[in-house]
């Protein structure tokens, strides 16, 4: 079926997903039982976009799935008219799903005459008709006060926790952060890892230049044990590379990364595969075609999370009850 019915006759429960990322459209419509609304999705030949949904959704709770990978500005905007159709076509409720938030990582003005263009892209939901956003590991928490509206942060983190827990020995590890500003994050997977010790890298960023940045010393004990290098996404694969050497030229017995956004822009994979880690972890929030893998790397499904997420939502439930019992 096309939608999920809840026990209130009024409610009903409609998935749909633009073109950027269809596997994953497929495994959490899969995840929750039910099929993907008919969509139909075309450019024409100047690059606009065309949408049309081939089935009634008034009156329904929509969630409109797509992840912003490359081409990044055609996906977003693929979304946004999807968004624009539903809400003229009477849907009762419209949550965007951004597995992977486009332009989050321009959160904060570091010079003048800069946009904030995670606070924009929020805007331009909200303006086509979205109630709700859900994403995963926003790169900046405060992104969540950019959108008028609920905004549900999902974390990758008890996923990646769970896999890496089998691929170590639990009395030899240590976390690492990529940067001091990440540092909340790695105290919360040491946490879950039984209180192993923590340590970052030193890193200088150059503001003025796309991913380039340059780690400079390791701060923390790090000799003898399998580091945990951790961070929300690798892009081209520069910082996490260098801070890998700068771990293993530490001391560090050997090193898996975990990420949850796999970006991987080239020339990510000739890096990640050539920096000495023993494995590159990361999950589906983002298409990873078969050129951009490589023989370290592990993809981790969050189909389920999403799928659980969006049942909570529906149900008027609680998404924070899906980490840690929290409710």
């Amino acid at each position: 079926m096309t939608g999920i019915t809840s026990s209130d006759s009024e409610k009903r429960l409609v998935l749909m997903s633009g073109r950027a990322h269809p596997e994953l459209a497929e495994d959490v419509a899969t995840a929750l039982g039910v099929e993907l609304l008919p969509t139909t999705a075309y450019d024409f030949a100047n690059g606009e976009i065309y949408v049309r949904f081939s089935e009634s959704v008034r009156g329904t709770d929509a969630f409109v799935l797509q992840s912003h990978t490359a081409p990044i500005n055609q996906w977003i905007m693929e979304q946004l008219l999807m968004v624009d159709a539903l809400k003229r076509a009477s849907a009762k409720t419209i949550t965007v799903v951004l597995p992977f938030y486009g332009y989050s990582r321009q959160d904060k003005k570091h010079r003048g005459r800069e946009p904030i263009s995670a606070r924009l892209v929020a805007d331009l939901f909200k303006t086509a008709g979205a109630d709700r956003l859900m994403s995963v590991d926003l790169h900046a928490a405060q992104t969540q006060g950019f959108f008028d509206g609920p905004v549900d942060h999902l974390w990758a983190m008890p996923l990646l926790v769970d896999y890496v827990r089998t691929r170590v020995d639990l009395s030899n590890v240590a976390v690492v952060s990529p940067d001091a500003g990440r540092i909340r994050v790695a105290e919360q997977w040491a946490a879950k890892l039984g209180g192993c010790p923590l340590a970052f890298i030193h890193k200088t960023r150059d503001i003025t230049a796309p991913n380039r940045s340059v780690a400079n010393r390791v701060v923390g004990e790090v000799d003898g044990r399998t580091c945990i290098l951790t961070d929300d996404l690798i892009d081209t694969g520069g910082t996490i590379a260098e801070a890998v050497r700068v771990l293993l030229a530490a001391g560090a017995k050997d090193v898996i990364v975990a990420a949850t956004h796999g970006v991987l822009s080239h020339p990510a994979g000739q890096r990640l595969q050539e920096c000495g880690a023993r494995e590159i972890v990361v999950t589906d929030t983002l298409p990873i075609s078969e050129d951009r893998q490589f023989e370290k790397l592990t993809v981790l499904s969050i189909a389920p999370l999403l799928a659980r997420a969006i049942r909570e939502v529906f149900d008027d439930g609680s998404v924070t009850s899906l980490f840690d019992g929290a409710s």
